[in-house]
This record gives C-alpha cells, sequence and structure tokens, in this order.
C-alpha cells in the first residue's frame, strides 16, 4: 500500500478486517496505535469503531499471507530442522544443537534481521528455555526486538505481567481468576493447588500451575505425529428417512470428532461425510476449510452442507460418519480472517462439552 502511494496503516490506527464494509467483522489485526486504544483482535469491527470512529480497516488477504508464511517459515527451517509451525506466522525451533558456541540473542537477531532483509516485515523473537518462556518472551515489546526469557528471569519479567498474559489463559478463565484475587502471574503462581483446582478443574489446574512458574516439558514437534485423521459414525438401528434425526445424529459424531481433536491439540483443514444406504451403497464428500479449525459449529455446518449435496432427501440413510484430516497445530484463532462474530460462544460451548467429557472419563475429579 505504501508503494502504491498510500499512508503507512502501520503508524495510524488501523485494523484488517475480513469484510470491512460489515460491521460484524470480526478484527483479526490491529496496528500498534489501535491497540494503545484498547482495540484488540478478534473484537467485532463496530465495538473498535465506537472506540476510534476515524479507525482505517482494510480487508485481509489470504492469498498474500500464506505466501509470506512460507517464506518465513522456509527462512526459519535454514537455522534448524527442529521447527514446529504454531499458527501462520509463529514457530518454536529447537536450537540446542545449532547454537554451539554463540550467543542465542545474537543469533536470534540474526534470524530477525534476515526476516526483514528479505521478506519486508518485522517479527520479534522469544529467546528461552522451554517453548512456554519463548513465546512469552516473543510477546514482549514489539515490534522488530528479541526478548529473552530464562528460568532465572521469570519471576522478574513475568510474574509482574496480568494474568491474561499467560499463555492458554482466556477471557472466561481470566474473569474467574481476577474475581478472587488472582490479578498477575505471580499471582498465580504461589496460589495453592488445591485453591486452584477449585476455580478451574484438577487438570487445568496443573498446567496453569506449572507454566504459571515457567515450566513446560512439551517439546518442539517436527511433525503432526502419528494422528492422520479422526472419524466417527453412527448405525441407525432401522433407515431414517426424517431429516431432523439425522441432523441429530450428524451433531453427535461431529462432537465427538471435535472433542478428540481438541484433546490431542490438533486442527483440521478438511472435513468430509458420508452417509450409507440400506443397499450398503455409499456416498461421499470432501470439503477444505479457510483455515483449520478444532470448533465444533465450524465443523459440523460443513457437514451439513456436504450432507445436502449427498443426500436426495428421501432415500434411507442406514448409517452416517463425519472425518477431518489434514492435522495441523496451528492456531485457529490467529490464523481466522473471516471469523463468525458467534465464534466465542462456539468456543465456551466446546469448553464445557470437554468438561463435561473430561469428568465422565474421570468421575474423582
Amino acid at each position: 500500500m505504501v508503494r502504491e502511494g498510500s499512508p503507512d496503516i502501520r503508524l495510524v490506527p488501523s485494523v484488517v478486517s475480513g469484510d470491512p464494509s460489515d460491521r460484524r467483522s470480526i478484527i483479526t489485526a490491529a496496528s500498534l496505535p489501535a491497540k494503545k486504544l484498547g482495540i484488540k483482535t478478534a473484537q467485532p469491527v463496530s465495538m473498535a469503531l465506537r472506540t476510534c470512529p476515524s479507525l482505517v480497516i482494510v480487508r485481509g488477504d489470504w492469498a498474500w499471507y500464506k505466501e509470506c508464511s512460507r517464506g518465513f517459515i522456509e527462512i526459519c527451517r535454514s537455522y534448524s530442522p527442529v521447527l514446529q509451525q504454531f499458527s501462520i506466522d509463529e514457530c518454536f525451533i529447537d536450537m540446542t544443537f545449532r547454537c554451539g558456541s554463540r550467543d542465542p540473542v545474537e543469533i536470534a537477531t540474526e534470524l530477525k534481521d534476515t526476516i526483514r532483509e528479505r521478506l519486508g516485515f518485522t517479527v520479534n523473537v522469544g529467546v528461552g528455555s522451554n517453548k512456554l518462556l519463548a513465546k512469552m518472551a516473543s510477546d514482549f515489546e514489539k515490534p522488530d526486538k528479541v526478548h529473552t526469557l530464562w528460568d532465572s528471569e521469570v519471576e522478574q519479567k513475568m510474574w509482574p505481567l496480568g494474568v491474561r498474559d499467560l499463555l492458554w489463559v482466556g477471557r472466561k478463565t481470566e474473569a474467574r481468576l481476577t474475581a478472587n484475587g488472582i490479578r498477575t502471574i505471580g499471582d498465580l503462581a504461589k496460589l495453592g493447588m488445591g485453591s486452584l483446582t477449585q476455580l478451574v478443574g484438577q487438570k487445568f489446574a496443573l498446567q496453569l500451575h506449572e507454566n504459571a512458574n515457567g515450566r513446560d516439558d512439551s517439546p518442539v514437534e517436527t511433525e503432526v505425529g502419528e494422528a492422520k485423521s479422526y472419524s466417527a459414525e453412527r448405525t441407525f438401528s432401522r433407515d431414517y428417512t426424517d431429516p431432523r434425526d439425522i441432523d441429530r445424529a450428524l451433531f453427535k459424531v461431529a462432537c465427538i470428532v471435535a472433542h478428540r481433536i481438541r484433546r490431542d491439540r490438533f486442527r483440521a483443514s478438511t472435513v468430509s461425510m458420508f452417509i450409507k444406504h440400506k443397499d450398503f451403497s455409499v456416498v461421499q464428500k470432501q470439503t477444505s476449510l479457510h483455515q483449520p479449525t478444532d470448533v465444533t459449529a465450524v465443523i459440523l455446518n460443513e457437514a451439513r452442507r456436504l450432507l445436502a449435496e449427498a443426500w436426495d432427501g428421501v432415500t434411507p440413510i442406514r448409517q452416517v460418519g463425519l472425518g477431518v484430516t489434514k492435522l495441523t497445530h496451528e492456531s485457529a484463532v490467529q490464523m481466522s480472517l473471516f471469523e463468525d462474530p458467534k465464534l466465542e460462544y462456539y468456543r465456551e460451548w466446546d469448553r464445557r462439552y470437554d468438561e463435561e467429557r473430561a469428568k465422565e472419563s474421570n468421575p474423582s475429579t
């Protein structure tokens, strides 16, 4: 835009949105001046405009973002093959065997500058002894900076931050913690496990306690893992022709599949569904998503659309199934350019569903 003579939107309050003309559209990126006004990603455009009526709104360019992402990952991978892509513009790099005698900050600065010179945009690089600390460090002061967060720096650099700044703490968890006087990461780190378990449940309490104290033993995963797909199906005791019965069955299998990929921290880029008739003939349809997701409602809506293509609405159905493939660990929140305004509600519904399934599998908790 600058090369074409337009003002530099990085220097004024501006945001990127899926559809700038739709006030219900969700903000997917905000300039630093916009962030200083309190404008955040995932906010509706209408809310941001109330904060700043002169806000500049531009449409995202998904194809260009993906091209930039490929170039970014290619440069990062040249520094170490042990790399895990975390989102479209983030990755973890294990430099354990690559640093040698060189200063890690020196290498990080070189990487940052190489990306700026070759690709024309800036990045922050966080350096830490584990993935959590590196990620937290990368979110410190921006732009175009290198920050460290070693174990010895956790108390000084991380504990004073607000509890929402801790990785994996969302708006609902923040509200629950702050309502009980837990306002900083340091407060959370010092809270007893018994009290924290009462607030967020045993499994999440353990993760929050470990992370608040700077501990994270998860490896840099260079591959998605053994799982290549997830699927579930439902066979009826008799042939169904009522669309409501079939939709209920599709809803149940979508819940199962989405829960499984969230449990294993995957997101899927492809959704497929099939129906089997009483003569055992099968009709199958498949679609690719704009961005990876683990949200039940998104997967279900795609499956419903495929069902409308696969079924004539008359022929009896004996079985319905749903599957997801092309799994990734990328963050759907950061990658989404055209989010449904109800997505936060859908995610909250998923969170409650996952909690119920966890209680069923472990009644003692």
